[in-house]
Formats: structure tokens, sequence, C-alpha cells
């Protein structure tokens, strides 16, 4: 049974400084949904809110698993993880003095991955051949995209039912953010994902995504029911296609 996400009215911030301002968005079972916008404009707290890692100061973040519907905000963020929820965060956030292998086993912490190491291991080094190439080398000895495809596979390894993506183009060349784009949607497919992905590279995130919202100064600006509605919106040709 695949799963969904819902954020409803989120006011979250940093002390005193308020960043978020009533955001409201769902990702329903199956979808890949692109947040947008650019930087500074309250992607990434977004994501760290529905985590665990900011705590919203109002509002309400559900995700329904199994059928099951769970409160996250007031949990920690190993609770949420235990839930199926995990996070690629921008800047990828590796374990830059350990192995390639050592990094993936770092990811099936989850007690639920646990029994499913061997399989999902196979599969994330089937699906990124260079990992599999390179199982011994120290993360941080790595290429940018080759961090990237780290950071992804070790998320997957938690054996996730939802998938946060924050930034994941931040970095890379032109060619890599096509390419990790086109295996996020690979993964998305291959395990059933439910995928929320924060980006400010439209044009890549919407050769994937389902449908889409565009963040301008931490409120939700537009809410575009498909990749269609949002290439013919014209805060997007403001902020994206200079038009």
């Amino acid at each position: 049974m695949a799963s969904s996400l819902s954020v409803t009215g989120i006011d979250a911030g940093y002390g005193a400084v308020s960043v978020l301002h009533d955001v409201s968005l769902s990702v329903g079972a199956g979808e890949t949904v692109a947040l947008l916008g650019t930087n500074g404009n309250g992607k990434s707290t977004l994501m760290k809110s529905i985590m665990g890692i900011v705590r919203p100061s109002a509002g309400s973040i559900v995700a329904t698993i199994d059928g099951t519907a769970h409160e996250l905000v007031g949990r920690s963020t190993e609770e949420i993880v235990d839930l199926g929820i995990a996070c690629v965060p921008e800047g990828r956030r590796l374990f830059p003095k350990l192995t390639v292998t050592e990094n993936l086993l770092l990811g099936a912490f989850r007690p639920a991955a646990r029994s499913a190491i061997r399989r999902n291991l196979d599969f994330c080094l089937e699906t990124f051949p260079r990992l599999k190439e390179r199982e011994g080398q120290l993360a941080g000895s790595m290429s940018g995209g080759e961090q990237q495809m780290l950071a992804l596979a070790r998320a997957l390894m938690s054996a996730p039912r939802i998938l946060l993506i924050d930034e994941p183009s931040v970095g890379l060349a032109p060619l890599l953010v096509s390419r990790t784009i086109d295996k996020i949607k690979e993964l998305k497919e291959g395990f059933d994902l439910t995928v929320l992905m924060a980006e400010q590279n439209f044009t890549q995130a919407i050769r994937i995504a389902d449908r889409g919202y565009v963040i301008v100064h931490g409120r939700i600006a537009f809410a575009g029911d498909s990749a269609e509605a949002l290439n013919n919106n014209e805060l997007i040709r403001e902020f994206y296609l200079g038009t």
C-alpha cells in the first residue's frame, strides 16, 4: 500500500526568525511532487520541518503509511525515520572518512530495513554501478556526482516509503543534473516511493514531477496540478524563464 504526505498550515523558523508562513501542500500516494523556489525561500526549512529537525510553531504534518495516519509534528527525527520517511539532504551530508559501503550500511540503521540489507544493497549497487566500482573508496574523495549518487542510495537503504530530496542539482554540472533527475525517477518507480523533491532547477524538476508548488518568501505562491500547469504559469516564467 502506497504512502502519502499532507502538510497543513505550517509556520516555522529559527528562533525569532520566521521562515514559513501557513504552508500547506500534499503529496499523494505514488506521486512525485516538486517544491520549486529560488534560494532562501524556505524549501529546506520545510524539509527539515517534515523530518523533525525544525519544530513548527503551528500547523500539522501527517504521513499516511499502510493506511495509518501519523502526525509528525512533535516526533523526533529518529521516530520519523522509523516510520519509513527518508531525506536526501542538501549538500549530501555524507560521512567523508567512511567508505561507500560503510555509508550505505549506516543508511540501513532503521530496524525495519535491517532484514533487507543485502537486497537493498544489491539494488543500490546495480542502480549505481559507479558505487559498486568504488565500494572501498572514502566518500570524501569522490566527485560531486558520485557523492549525490551515494546520498540517494544511502537514503534508499532505510527502505523508505516516503522520500524527501532537497536540492539534488546543487553543485553538479548540467549533464550530471539530468542524470541525477533520471535516477530519481528510476528509483521512485523501482521502490514504489512517494517523493517530495525541493529543487530550484525548474526545467529538470518538471521532467519527472506529476505536479508541483512554487514557494516564495516562505509562502506557497502557486500550486500546479500538472507539469503543464507549472510550465504555463506566469510566476514560473518570471522566476525561472526570464519572460
